[in-house]
């Protein structure tokens, strides 16, 4: 047979194939025969100590010696005598003489331990091995000797003595290396030796009590770390079935039992032997008969005896089993409960805590090898996990903490195969003794959470709870149970700090880094769609396609705690409106929209939290549709091979009992028809159950309620239930168990509702082993985070809670530094997760901790809070959050701006830590981009105007510090202080504030977005009246960094601008006198537009737009700002010009370079930037060549500052042209737009001269003159620009007629005083117009309005010839219009426009012409056209005057 054994074969094998040792040399065999003959020499030297052994002689032929002495002789003899290798001889030869002596009750006790010592040291010395000849009968022969040693008691000393060699020499069987030929029999013949004399020595001294301990824990050592080599079961289970019933009770020595023995010890015994019956514990058993009685066949026969020639096979599963299932069998008890009712348990810990040892050590060196061997795991699922909820409520804090060891083993090695054992220890042990509310004392709480605390340290552990129980309709919320635990019990109410707090806290955090060091590892958490119910399923038949496959068994998982979720909603409704409960289970698709019985009757059996006076009023109701809903409901139970008893209470505690006959008798019924389906062994039919089912429920009533009197005697209850099984009897013991069952164990008819934790009793038992057949493969989860998003969304809140208060509360730095560590997980897996939310909560709860938000009522807060470590660490903690995560803060940002405000109040930030965020990006430009842009707004170049700002930064504190003012003389400060002060900017240091607003541009869009409205918000609304100095530098601080992460984020300024600029005008249009505030939004808002202008061209006009902020300051504030502005401005335009295209854009620029024309020390700047754009068309465009030229005027029109820089700037006006002839080239190139741009340029020269029109009425001499010239410049060289006659026409009529005319008037008007030497600028004004007219002739002369501008210039020339300058006509003025007149007229004589075309009096033009030349100079007509001329020319005629004007 091949059953279970220990791979023998193979092992020898191995053994063979191993590189040969040295042959035994024959100096060596020489040695080993020296020591056995060493030993022969020992036994006998003792042997013949005693009288009876010295000397016997015996008359005749008998022998002269006893036989153990000539054995001993004989061996003495051949030992030197051998010729063959060691191993080749048979160890029975030299091993029997000692072993007679040990057999041999004639022996004293002193002999028999020399012989054990012999054996021990033969089997140590590794004589033996599993080559040597007949190896197997010598090590059963040892074993047999050994266990049955009989000996003469002489005093207890030397009895203790041969105990201890006993079990010395076992144990050396079981490590020899020949220990694998055992036979199952003798290995649990040798561990029964051993137990009994472990009882033994419980009356006898110390020392060999702890001997035979340690023995024992070394036998189980050496036994069970061979069931990893152990071979398959399948045959030997199906075997040891099928021989139970044929094998009867074998030899003792293999049939391990726990009766109570009636005398323990063997002192009694005067030969000393070893009893040959078997030793139990002390504990009474009464307990498992009862389980295994309940349980109709359960593992309590277990123990039934295997047949004689499967113990005989080498030592394998076989024995494992009965050892193992004897160990269990130790840990029977009467009851065990939290509140001791007998002292039995406190007074004797040492036999469970024994057999508690055995079975960890078991477990542990088996192993996962468990899993191949059904037996043994059916032992560990049922009986041993049974005893150990028993025994895991006993009062003993070092019990609890072993069997906590034992189930940490069992989960790291078995937990695929003790799902709902696991669920069953948490639930009823775990989370009952961890709270006093459940009566547990505090040794109890604190085992059950050291036990928690181990578990919660394995990384997989709360996954795996979560995705096999808390994801599983059928089971309870471990998870989240123990989640909340560890949040509650962390909690200090009302009491300080205490070891239970800090061990809570270690679970709660080692869970919450388990899924911090899961992130990277690969996840679908943050992917995962959220999971909707589209049409109805059965809810209960949800099934997985590949439990070991993450893409199936998450989705499913997920799946199942929705609807676990949705079920507990519906279970709510259910509970105030049971019609309304189904209704919405219907509207979330859990429930079909017909309801139908059998998705009824699971919604009741599957659902926790449902009120079950509810469920019971619905099942006992007598409508046919809840009538089948019970009938469907009594299906979903499994009541195989259950006793009645058991079924039935099972069935009740899912609901309350009506209390009306007939809706009980429907329960029963219903009850009874599935109990006769499964379990009909004995009954004859279902009514047979019907009845005996009600009978129990009347007896039930009868033994428990206290208003009856008399009770039920057996008698009565076997009376009652006579010939119901078909007209015959039940059997009276069947009868007699159910009668006892219920009057130890009362069957609740109302269960309580939900009083949490339920205790273990035998029945749930039984139940939860049935589930276990049917239950959903245990998935086992990797390092990946797949269920972390669902469960970190479940525990943040009270974690985070519970994490601060222990916080709060703690005082020890190792505190500190648990619960940081705490807080950084938190914030890794909500930053991880997405859980914007969570990590707000965060930053609110550690920003309390950094004492920085409170009301500053210290004296010396800076120094206060160098001595405050928790407040240091937090706040390190809260800014490395904000570096590391706060891409997922949100509304966290105000308080960690509150924080850095603080800060910055107190002087304990750098001094520029805004300047230097913004600085920063300067230095590094786009490549292609030109040469870095200098700051141009740092302190150097612009001193506050607003008022000065206190010391700040760390040195400045620092001087404070130093200079603390007194009354008395200045004290240098203590070394303490300086210690806080140092320890106080080290923090700071370690916080890289700076950082956050310097790498803004890595940060998400969302969390820039609330960064920047926390900034705007902690600014607060600008005052229109004094705010306080402190308000003001907040604010001031504030729109620094809101400027910093403007600039820093340039890619993204659509997402900022809105908000900033926004606030700058806030701040602008609400101040009305100079202060640093509005300085820095001014000089901010230029800076934000030097930055940005070359890499925005798209948002170019919405920032320069911007800039008409600064036209709408308050006089004062302008004038206070208005050179540095103009400054920037400067530096704006050079930088950015080509960057600037629209009108818009311009029309801001020439603007606020116009305002400084008037202003004394910004103009010079202003008109720098002036000079840039126009000189020689540079930065000229169509787009801004109205604007500049009328900045231009603005400029030349200022008495601020010399007039040359007027005259400068009428050049630049003059020199414009030069843009309209480049402009008309390039037209003529453009074709299709030549029209419209031809008309545009006609505006733009049209607007020029205007402008220099108004400039020729300067008071200043030199500047009208020149204007004038600039102005005849613009007229008469513009000869590539074709006009069109209107445009020249207007030209004459707004420009130079009105020139004309308002010289004229000015110069008639004014005192010299106003207006110097008017006459020299009247002589320039009258040459431009002959000038311009003569050059334009051919043209105009061809227009039907020529007469009318003809007369238009004769009448000016009319009124210089008369004007009176300071009261006296102007002889020079006179010559010159004379001669300009004459000039003219010669030139159209010539041009043969001014001719006479007809003599009566029809050429209008003539006539009118002479009529104003004679009013001039009558003599002019004759001079320029004779008599002969005029005569002659009569009948003349002119050509005909062209209609058209263009």
């Amino acid at each position: 047979m091949n059953m279970g054994r220990l791979k023998l074969q193979s092992f020898v094998k191995t053994i063979e194939e191993e590189p040969e040792e040295p042959e035994i040399t024959s100096s060596n065999k020489a040695a080993i025969s020296c020591m056995i003959n060493s030993e022969i020499g020992a036994v006998l030297a003792i042997m013949r100590r005693n009288v009876r052994w010295g000397g016997r002689y015996m008359s005749g032929d008998d022998q002269l010696e006893h036989s153990l002495i000539q054995s001993m002789k004989a061996l003495r003899k051949q030992v030197f005598m051998w010729q063959q290798q060691w191993y080749n001889i048979s160890p029975i030869l030299y091993l029997q003489p000692f072993l007679d002596v040990i057999r041999s009750d004639e022996t004293g006790a002193s002999i028999t331990s020399v012989a054990l010592s012999s054996v021990y040291k033969i089997l140590v010395l590794d004589v033996l091995d599993i080559n040597t000849e007949n190896i197997e009968d010598a090590m059963h022969s040892v074993v047999d000797a050994v266990t049955s040693c009989r000996f003469e008691v002489t005093d207890p000393a030397s009895e203790e003595v041969v105990l201890t060699k006993i079990l010395q020499v076992l144990l050396a069987c079981m490590e020899s290396k020949a220990s694998v030929v055992l036979s199952n029999q003798h290995v649990c013949t040798i561990v029964n030796t051993c137990f009994r004399i472990v009882h033994q020595a419980t009356t006898k001294g110390e020392l060999l009590y702890r001997m035979a301990v340690h023995t024992m824990r070394e036998l189980v050592r050496c036994i069970f770390s061979h069931l990893p080599k152990v071979e398959g079961l399948e045959d030997f289970v199906a075997n040891r079935v099928s021989v139970k019933s044929e094998i009867g009770s074998l030899d003792n020595e293999f049939n391990f039992s726990v009766k109570q023995l009636s005398n323990g010890n063997s002192n009694s015994e005067c030969d000393g032997q070893l009893p040959s019956g078997n030793f139990g514990t002390t504990a009474p058993t009464s307990m498992n008969a009862d389980v295994v009685d309940e349980n109709g066949g359960g593992s309590g026969k277990e123990s039934r005896p295997y047949d004689l020639h499967v113990m005989t096979e080498p030592y394998g599963v076989p024995s494992m089993f009965e050892i193992f299932h004897f160990l269990c069998s130790l840990l029977v008890v009467d009851h065990i409960g939290i509140s001791p009712r007998s002292n039995g348990m406190a007074i004797d810990e040492d036999a469970p805590l024994f057999a508690l040892g055995l079975i960890n050590s078991a477990i542990e060196l088996g192993g996962a090898s468990f899993l191949r061997h059904p037996s043994l795991l059916n032992l560990i699922q049922d009986e041993l996990f049974r005893n150990l909820m028993l025994f895991g409520l006993s009062p003993s804090p070092l019990i609890l903490s072993m069997v906590c060891s034992i189930a940490l083993n069992l989960y790291h090695h078995l937990r695929m195969e003790l799902k709902l054992q696991l669920e069953a220890f948490f639930s009823c042990v775990i989370l009952r003794l961890a709270q006093s509310r459940y009566g547990a004392s505090y040794q109890q709480q604190e085992a059950a959470m050291e036990a928690l605390v181990d578990f919660c340290r394995q990384k997989t552990f709360m996954v795996e709870m979560y995705a096999n129980l808390d994801c599983d309709i059928t089971c309870s919320n471990v998870f989240e149970d123990l989640a909340n635990l560890l949040s509650k019990s962390a909690f200090p109410v009302n009491s300080p700090l205490s070891s239970m707090h800090i061990l809570a806290l270690d679970g709660l955090i080692a869970v919450i880094q388990g899924m911090a060091e899961r992130i990277g590892n690969g996840s679908h958490g943050s992917e995962q769609a959220p999971v909707s119910l589209e049409e109805y399923a059965p809810f209960w038949m949800v099934k997985c396609d590949n439990y070991s496959d993450p893409n199936h068994w998450v989705p499913y998982v997920r799946r199942r705690k929705y609807i676990k979720r949705r079920l507990m909603i519906g279970a709510d409704h259910f509970n105030r409106d049971p019609k309304k409960g189904l209704e919405f289970l219907q509207g979330t698709h859990l429930l079909p929209d017909k309801l139908d019985p059998q998705s009824v009757a699971c919604f009741f059996r599957y659902t926790a939290g449902l009120d079950k006076n509810l469920v019971g009023d619905f099942l006992g109701n007598h409508d046919e549709f809840c009538v089948q809903v019970l009938h469907e409901f009594a299906q979903t139970f499994d009541f195989q091979d259950m006793n009645l008893d058991i079924a039935l209470r099972l069935f009740l505690e899912t609901f309350r009992l009506p209390g009306e006959s007939q809706k009980i008798q429907r329960v029963l019924e219903a009850f009874a028809e599935r109990y006769y389906e499964q379990s009909s062994l004995i009954l004859a039919n279902k009514d047979v159950a019907f009845i005996l089912s009600y009978s129990l429920i009347m007896l039930n009533t009868d033994l428990h309620n206290v208003q009856v009197k008399k009770k039920m005697t057996e008698d009565d209850f076997i009376r009652n239930n006579r010939r119901i099984n078909g007209g015959e009897d039940l059997p009276r013991e069947y009868l007699l168990e159910l009668y006892h069952s219920i009057c130890k164990n009362e069957i609740r008819t109302t269960p309580e509702q939900g009083a949490g934790f339920a205790e273990m009793n035998p029945s749930r038992w039984i139940d939860l082993m049935h589930k276990c057949k049917k239950t959903a493969p245990y998935i086992v989860t990797d390092s990946r985070a797949y269920l972390d998003h669902d469960m970190f969304a479940i525990m943040s809140g009270p974690t985070i809670a519970a994490i601060s208060v222990v916080f709060d509360h703690a005082e020890q730095e190792d505190v500190y530094r648990t619960c940081i560590d705490g807080f950084l997980a938190v914030a890794k897996i909500s930053a991880c997760h997405h859980l914007e939310d969570v990590l707000d909560d965060l930053v609110v709860s550690l920003c309390k901790f950094t004492t920085l938000l409170n009301p500053s009522s210290i004296e010396e807060p800076v120094l206060a809070f160098g001595d405050d470590m928790k407040a240091r660490m937090a706040t390190v903690t809260v800014f490395t959050i904000a570096n590391r995560y706060g891409n997922y803060i949100r509304a966290g940002w105000r308080n960690i701006l509150d924080c850095i405000l603080r800060l910055h109040k107190l002087g304990l930030l750098p001094a520029r830590v805004a300047s230097d965020a913004a600085d920063d990006s300067e230095l590094t430009s786009d490549p292609g981009q030109g040469k870095p842009l200098t700051n141009s707004l740092s302190a150097s170049h612009l001193p506050s105007m607003g008022t000065p700002r206190r010391s700040s930064g760390l040195m400045g504190r620092f001087s404070q510090l130093l200079s603390l003012e007194t009354e008395e003389p200045r004290s240098q400060p203590t070394e303490q202080q300086l210690a806080a002060h140092q320890r106080t900017l080290q923090t700071i240091q370690k916080c890289h504030i700076d950082t956050i607003f310097t790498e803004s541009k890595f940060l998400q869009a969302e969390s820039l977005l609330q960064l920047a409205r926390a900034l705007i918000w902690a600014a607060g609304r600008p005052q229109k009246g004094a705010g306080s100095p402190e308000d003001e530098d907040t604010a001031v601080f504030c729109l620094e960094l809101l400027i910093a992460i403007t600039l820093n984020n340039r890619d993204r300024i659509v997402l900022l601008w809105q908000g900033v600029y926004e606030h700058i005008a806030n701040i602008v249009q609400s101040t009305v006198m100079p202060c640093a505030l509005v300085e820095k939004a001014v000089f901010g808002l230029l800076r934000i537009c030097q930055r940005l202008l070359p890499y925005k061209e798209n948002l170019a006009d919405e920032l320069l737009k911007s800039l008409q902020l600064v036209l709408k300051l308050d006089a004062r504030v302008a004038d206070a700002y208005c050179e540095q502005v103009t400054q920037e401005v400067t530096r704006l335009v050079k930088a950015n010009s080509t960057h600037i295209r629209s009108q818009m854009g311009w029309r801001t620029i020439t603007s606020l370079l116009s305002v400084t024309a008037r202003h004394p020390e910004a103009s010079e700047p202003g008109f720098d930037a002036l000079v840039f754009i126009m000189s020689e068309g540079a930065h000229m465009q169509p787009s801004n060549f109205i604007l500049c030229v009328d900045a231009a005027r603005q400029f030349a029109e200022s008495r601020v500052g010399q007039s040359d820089r007027s005259i400068r700037a009428l050049d630049l006006m003059a020199g414009s042209v030069g843009c309209l002839v480049k402009w008309v080239h390039q037209t003529k190139e453009a074709g299709e737009d030549a029209v419209k741009m031809s008309q545009d340029i006609g505006e733009m020269w049209l607007r020029l001269v205007q402008a220099l029109r108004k400039v020729c009425l300067d008071q200043r001499e030199e500047v009208r003159n020149h204007a004038v010239s600039s102005l005849q410049k613009c007229l008469t060289e513009v000869d590539e620009v074709h006009h069109a006659h209107t445009l020249w026409l207007q030209c004459f009529d707004m420009v130079i007629f009105t020139m004309l005319d308002d010289l004229l008037e000015i110069a008639q008007g004014h005192s010299q005083k106003d207006y110097r030497n008017m006459e020299g600028t009247l002589t320039f004004a009258v040459k431009l117009l002959p000038k311009v007219f003569l050059q334009l002739l051919p043209e105009l002369s061809q227009l039907t309005t020529f007469c009318k501008l003809w007369l238009g210039v004769l009448s000016r020339m009319e009124k210089y010839m008369k004007v009176k300058i300071r009261g006296k006509k102007s002889e020079k003025l006179q010559n010159l219009v004379l001669e300009l007149l004459k000039k003219t007229l010669v030139e159209m004589k010539n041009r043969g426009v001014l001719v006479q075309r007809s003599a009566l009096g029809g050429d209008s033009l003539w006539e009118l012409t002479w009529l104003h030349v004679n009013n001039i100079s009558p003599s002019l007509q004759s001079e320029i056209y004779p008599s002969a001329e005029v005569d002659g020319n009569n009948n003349a005629t002119p050509p005909e005057p062209v209609v058209s004007e263009g």
